[in-house]
């Protein structure tokens, strides 16, 4: 008998396997690529083994759970193969949601295979956690032609940003206020009028701003209805939030295994580290907190496959909580090893910048707080 929520013997066979493929095939060709730049190579890997493929299953529907073991096994293994592949799946989803049979046709293969990459353009400078503030303009075409737009305004904070083949981009179309009057398009990269520049930030990925000076867009650009664009960015967020939960039960995982071989070798005071009561409780506690994240993710993930109801706060639950756990054990997995976690190409090193951004994007924890309260009195 499986308990709920337990990986079945497939599922544990599958994440290891993942775990290995990413250990040898994968790390070399992130450890190959430029920090700040999209690694099209790694990119391409993730598609010619079939992992771009398992998340974007031909016929069938995305799977949270599917989504939530590769970014997991992913990220214990590394973090830039988890985060290639997570930016695919957050800048296509909406096409796979709500995009036409033409866009669908035009974009997924290309996407699938790792050769197109694909972004998710919801941030601006005036509206980061308030995502229904965006201000992004689309006016009518002035040509008069009637079904078109210019896009015209900024969005920063944008993952793949500026180097991404096709943007799923968010704006305002209508006069009302918040999310009302909100439209989603799909824009290739090489759109006239739309140009980008990169941001120095602490990601091993390019993050960037993206400029819309005049950008036409069509009726045959709109991804769902017009004016329906903020439910895409809410469903497809539902989606990917529990992942960033698994993304972070993947670095929490790596972390605590790191502390639980040091501790065991470190020898201080007469004996190994493990001994001393003060870190043997350390490591309980990091141990429970990340099982207590990985049930949640796992959870949230299942009632999002089951179709159950209260997704939007149990995604959030599960994000909130693992990500809040992912900080605590890497924090504490650096205490337990001294100096040494924070020489530059440490695993622990590397791990203490990674955990710190997903926190804050796709909803900071104190958005995510918010979701689950609203909720409760639903």
């Amino acid at each position: 008998m499986v308990t709920p929520f337990a990986l079945d013997p497939q599922q544990r066979a599958w994440c290891a396997d993942l775990r290995t493929l990413t250990a040898e095939r994968l790390r070399p060709l992130a450890a190959g690529g430029e920090p700040g730049r999209v690694n099209r190579p790694l990119v391409a890997a993730l598609g010619e083994h079939g992992l771009l493929a398992r998340l974007f299953p031909a016929d069938e529907p995305v799977r949270a759970m599917d989504l939530c073991l590769l970014r997991e096994s992913l990220a214990r293994e590394c973090t830039e193969a988890e985060t290639a592949l997570a930016l695919q799946g957050l800048g296509a989803y909406p096409v796979v949601q709500s995009g036409s049979a033409r866009q669908r046709a035009r974009w997924m293969p290309e996407v699938v295979a790792g050769r197109a990459v694909a972004a998710f353009a919801l941030s601006e400078p005036a509206a980061g956690s308030d995502a229904a503030a965006l201000e992004l303009c689309a006016e009518p075409d002035p040509s008069g032609a009637g079904d078109g737009w210019r896009l015209s305004g900024e969005k920063t904070w944008i993952s793949n940003a500026p180097e991404a083949d096709v943007y799923t981009v968010f704006a305002r179309t209508g006069q009302a206020p918040g999310s009302r009057g909100v439209t989603a398009f799909l824009v290739p990269g090489d759109s006239a009028g739309l140009s980008g520049r990169s941001l120095d930030m602490l990601s091993p990925h390019p993050i960037g701003t993206l400029t819309f000076d005049g950008v036409p867009v069509g009726a045959g650009d709109v991804l769902g209805v017009p004016g329906g664009g903020f439910r895409v960015a809410m469903r497809t967020l539902d989606l990917f939030r529990p992942s960033v939960g698994a993304f972070a039960v993947g670095m929490a995982r790596a972390a605590l295994a790191a502390a639980v071989a040091h501790a065991g070798e470190r020898r201080a005071f007469g004996g190994p580290l493990k001994d001393l009561q003060a870190v043997s409780h350390q490591l309980a506690e990091m141990a429970t907190r990340t099982e207590a994240a990985a049930l949640l993710v796992y959870a949230a993930a299942a009632a999002y496959d089951a179709g159950e109801p209260g997704i939007a706060a149990r995604s959030a639950m599960a994000k909130l909580f693992a990500t809040e756990t992912a900080q605590y054990v890497v924090d504490a997995a650096v205490q337990l090893h001294g100096a040494r976690a924070l020489r530059r190409g440490h695993l622990l090193e590397h791990l203490y910048r990674e955990v710190r951004a997903p926190r804050i994007y796709e909803g900071a924890s104190e958005v995510q707080r918010t979701i689950i309260a609203k909720e409760l009195y639903r």
